[in-house]
């Protein structure tokens, strides 16, 4: 793979700036956000009242602990427009969650907004080696998702040029990847090994693509998919986390020549670490759940907004700015059976591991009479596997999931393609368990 370490001076001075100069800068920020939020959002200034909290209580980035969170259910319960702070003609785009498990989550951008966003994406891009005149295939959905407007303005921003392919027709995925040079590819980690499959189908070698640099988000992933990406394809694979309700992705991003955690564009998003039943603030290095403030947000200002996933925070390594570790899970995507807590990212670090499985799979949860039990729907990496190796890495498996994870579990190894494709987030957990 080519060293693709950004030159330095090429770096927002920001992003290298000494600590105390990125936590003044917080302060000075953050009194703003929660005077705007609080002067403007009916929401959060009865929560602040409800709190015995006021904007001008903040006098150290601490005292923030002190405000009241955002869930998701707030943002749903003032549908569509009561989060915004700004009038609605001053709106220039509106995004939104697909609301599958309820009301659609409605977030709005300003002017200032896009522009801000905008430079957060072309920050992540150019800390994931991707540089300027580079061609961008972007394979996120389009729409009211957050994930290819995003991608598409961001790498603008830098000076790219982007191939607004979307998801969908991997076929064409390839064909265009190939026709174009795309160096870099922005898509979800689940979609990226569809198209691999798609290489090896077409009788491509993916190590001779013109791909340098796949930027991969939206869903958790391991460093275990990283090195068989990285190495099917011989090129970098980085991380990039956001989500709708903070600002879309390009909230913080893996630098190219670290690969040790994603910073964290802490001039815009304030982050914190609280201990997730309890609600209060852990120590750095100690891990619970990822909670967000935004700094400059006009449309749309969000405070203390509980993003349900698990990390933890670490000092700065290629840049000043802290790290997250990457995602292991998310709060409300945990599985807990019989007593044991489960993530989706454990089964796939597992399989992984195995010779002659595939890196799709699908965890079906079912009940038993009283008994919890988890299936996992996996596929043989060939065709031709001889049923007796196919029992040998189902066995595998399950021993490996027994060991690490402490459940047994059924393993249900499937020939290729057996398990749902996704075009976007893959749906890694079915729960047939009967409710209530």
């Amino acid at each position: 793979m080519k060293d693709l370490t950004p030159r330095k001076q090429d770096l927002d001075p920001i992003e290298i700036a000494s600590r105390d100069e990125i936590e003044a800068l917080q302060l000075q920020r953050l009194k703003w956000s929660l005077k705007h939020a609080y002067e403007n959002v009916p929401h959060y200034r009865k929560a602040f009242d409800a709190k015995g909290v006021h904007p001008y209580d903040l006098k150290q980035l601490s005292d923030l602990r002190h405000f009241p969170f955002t869930a998701k259910q707030d943002l749903r319960d003032n549908y569509p427009f009561g989060m915004f702070a700004v009038p609605r003609e001053k709106v220039l785009r509106i995004h939104a969650s697909s609301g599958t498990t309820g009301k659609p989550t409605v977030v709005g951008y300003t002017r200032n907004d896009l522009d801000v966003w905008a430079d957060c994406m072309a920050r992540s891009l150019r800390a994931s080696g991707t540089r300027p005149g580079d061609v961008v295939h972007v394979a996120y959905g389009y729409g009211l998702f957050t994930g290819g407007l995003g991608a598409h303005y961001g790498a603008e921003r830098l000076g790219c040029t982007v191939v607004p392919a979307s998801g969908g027709m991997t076929t064409r995925q390839v064909t265009l990847i190939e026709d174009f040079a795309a160096t870099t590819i922005m898509v979800t980690p689940s979609y990226m090994l569809s198209i691999l499959d798609e290489y090896r189908a077409q009788g491509l070698d993916p190590r001779r693509s013109p791909l340098e640099v796949g930027i991969f988000g939206a869903e958790p992933w391991t460093n275990a998919m990283r090195a068989e990406i990285e190495e099917a394809f011989d090129m970098h694979a980085v991380d990039i986390y956001g989500l709708s309700e903070v600002i879309g992705p390009g909230v913080a991003n893996e630098c190219v020549e670290t690969k040790d955690g994603l910073h964290i564009w802490e001039d815009h998003f304030y982050p914190e670490i609280v201990d997730p039943e309890t609600g209060e603030p852990v120590a750095d290095g100690e891990k619970g759940e990822l909670v967000f403030t935004s700094l400059t947000k006009e449309a749309f200002p969000i405070v203390r907004y509980r993003t349900r996933d698990l990390t933890r925070l670490l000092p700065g390594t290629a840049r000043s700015m802290r790290r997250m570790e990457k995602i292991t899970g998310r709060s409300d995507d945990m599985m807990i059976l019989r007593g044991v807590n489960v993530f989706p990212t454990q089964i796939e670090e597992q399989i992984l591991r195995i010779d002659g499985l595939a890196p799709h799979f699908q965890i079906e949860l079912t009940r038993e009479g009283r008994m919890d039990e988890m299936i996992v729907h996996v596929e043989a990496a060939a065709a031709d596997l001889a049923e007796e190796h196919r029992a040998n890495a189902s066995n595998a498996l399950r021993e490996r999931i027994k060991a690490v994870v402490g459940l047994t579990v059924k393993v249900n190894c499937l020939p290729p393609e057996g398990v749902a494709r996704s075009q976007g987030k893959a749906v890694r957990i079915v729960d047939r368990r009967p409710k209530g």
